[in-house]
């Protein structure tokens, strides 16, 4: 049975044919639904977000030391936070099968940068497999289990945007069970003291060189001969580029298996042609490697070093050739930024933070980003995970020391929050910070597609779960002042603002409403009641100040030629934020 589906999917069906049994992730794209698709085996995988990546690959980790074959999943930033954790497993290896997926992000579709992961394996002194279509997304995967048991080696399985996301078809086979291998206590293999680390590192350097003579035989590194004097070097995604570019002109070397390289494999190949390039998404990470072994090739000279690649990228490198587009009016192409939705309680907070003077407001990863933009412009920085509260920490006693009047405010997701947020606070309220600190509680994990989180209640697999009282939680990390409060009402966004800024000492905010696209569950409707209502504009006495449009809601309009606002009633969902921003009560709120 064949079925057209993403490389996502066919990591997950990859997964559940190699006989795995665990499965953690934190939900980040691309990478999202690799375990949003193992999730429905439930007979099978045990399937579960995790608050971070390293808790994901530690959990994963674990999975693999009782002997399970076991798997984890990340965005590339996300291999950032698992990295203390991956570093040391280069050196334990495992027991049961070990995979990473790392879903890396050429061109920041969905990203903060675009760094290539396979860095990542060499450094770790890991495995490291690269597939190029969803077919071998899914056979990868089985390898991939092989392999880590074969050498007791993690493998770091590098996925890329488009491969995660492209869709192709895939033939479908039964799951092969797998044993657990039995617990054997390994005291110098898994507890890696200093004298046990020293002995470990000498097997590990004996294991690559192992990984490489196995690397220069394996089917995952296939010629394809074309009687050309034309070689390319190529992995991943880049081999149907430059596939699609060169046809049958070129022979191709298609790695699969990228870490270690197949160098005697690489010399052999280029030895039978003239001319040899290297193409590649990202990093020079094979070009670099092969011209430090003596082989001449041309690669990143051509190839552009950042963003995603493309056949019309290469094709133009290359040969110079440009892409022939439709031509189009400048004039006639309306500019459309991302914009948080109509509805969305992070707009009420953000149109009255904004409002604010001599204030620093530093940000997170999330919908919430947005906040940063016209015509909210409530946010000045965001950087990574959980580093809106400890660089608003940083920051606030900077100015305090320097004599800088100015006051912090550091907004943060409640998964964010969860994520590497609590740590952050935690450096707050141990050495006396003075931020505001607001948790931005949506009682979902929104912007990767409304994943549950420790937060909502629920696991991924659907299970009832232990829900974190956000309000114990900080007070119980030594927070005085804290304050829960719904964002779509202006008046309570301001005085809990104010109340915190007259504050003398660290202070939370929690803003909770469900997000405006989230299915609402029994307990959402019990707590927030269902949103039936919607705003309207009454023309009469509408005075075209355009405040309301100041909101930033994609509902609102307003007209030229009428001189008035215009609220979509096929977008409002009745927040009522642009209700009370209007200075001439020329809102009203429309009960169906």
């Amino acid at each position: 049975m064949k079925k057209l589906i993403t490389g996502n999917e066919a990591v997950a069906r990859g997964a559940y044919e190699a006989g795995v049994t665990y499965a953690s992730a934190y939900p980040g794209t691309p990478s999202t639904e690799i375990l949003e698709n193992i999730g429905p085996y439930k007979e099978e995988i045990i399937a579960e977000w995790a608050p971070n990546e390293k808790v994901a690959l530690e959990s994963a980790f674990g999975a693999s030391f009782a002997g399970a074959r076991s798997l984890a999943a990340m965005k590339h930033v996300g291999v950032n936070v698992a990295a203390d954790a991956l570093m040391t497993m280069g050196y334990t290896g495992v027991r049961g099968g070990f995979v990473l997926v790392s879903a890396d992000d050429p061109g920041c579709h969905s990203s903060q940068n675009e760094q290539d992961n396979r860095i990542f394996a060499k450094f770790a002194k890991v495995a490291c497999i690269e597939p190029s279509d969803s077919q071998e997304s899914k056979d990868f995967i089985k390898e991939a289990y092989k392999i880590s048991e074969a050498f007791d080696v993690a493998v770091l399985f590098r996925m890329t945007t488009r491969v995660c996301h492209s869709k192709g078809l895939v033939a479908f086979e039964e799951r092969e069970e797998r044993e657990i291998i039995p617990y054997e206590k390994q005291i110098q293999k898994y507890i890696v003291a200093p004298a046990h680390a020293q002995r470990l590192h000498p097997i590990v350097e004996d294991k690559l060189k192992k990984l490489e003579a196995f690397s220069n035989e394996t089917h995952l590194n296939v010629e394809e001969w074309h009687g050309s004097e034309i070689g390319i070097v190529t992995s991943g995604v880049a081999y149907t580029y430059a596939r699609e570019v060169f046809k049958d002109t070129a022979n191709y070397l298609k790695i699969g298996f990228s870490n270690p390289l197949p160098m005697d494999k690489i010399r052999a190949f280029s030895q039978k042609v003239k001319t040899l390039y290297v193409i590649e998404e990202l990093e020079p990470f094979m070009e670099d490697q092969m011209k430090a072994a003596g082989i001449a090739c041309i690669g990143k000279e051509k190839i552009p070093l950042t963003g995603e690649l493309s056949p019309d990228v290469i094709e133009e490198a290359i040969f110079g050739k440009k892409p022939e587009f439709l031509s189009i009016s400048e004039e006639k192409i309306v500019p459309r930024p991302p914009t948080l939705c109509a509805g969305c309680p992070h707009r009420g907070f953000f149109y009255a933070l904004g409002k604010k003077k001599n204030v620093v407001v530093t940000g997170d990863i999330g919908c919430y980003t947005l906040g940063f933009a016209d015509p909210l412009n409530a946010i000045d920085s965001v950087h990574c995970m959980g580093a809106s509260i400890s660089m608003g920490h940083g920051a606030q006693k900077a100015f305090k020391k320097h004599g800088v009047d100015k006051r912090i405010v550091s907004v943060i997701g409640d998964s964010t929050f969860l994520h590497t947020g609590v740590n952050s606070l935690l450096t707050v309220a141990y050495n006396g910070g003075n931020t505001v600190n607001v948790i931005l509680d949506n009682r979902i994990t929104a912007m990767t597609g409304h994943q549950e989180n420790p937060g909502t209640g629920f696991t991924l697999q659907g299970a009832p779960a232990k829900e974190v009282n956000l309000e114990e939680l900080v007070k119980a990390i030594g927070i005085e002042h804290v304050k829960t409060i719904n964002p779509l009402k202006l008046k309570e966004v301001d005085t809990a603002l104010e109340e915190a800024f007259a504050f003398d000492g660290p202070s939370v905010i929690i803003t909770r409403w469900p997000c405006a696209l989230k299915r609402y569950s029994e307990a959402d409707i019990e707590e927030f009641g269902p949103l039936e209502n919607q705003c309207h504009v009454i023309e009469d006495k509408c005075k075209g100040c355009r405040i309301c449009t100041k909101t930033g809601c994609p509902a609102i309009s307003f007209d030229n030629d009428k001189k008035k606002a215009f609220i979509d009633p096929n977008q409002c969902v009745g927040c009522m934020v642009c209700l009370q921003s209007c200075p001439f009560n020329a809102i009203e709120r429309v009960v169906e």
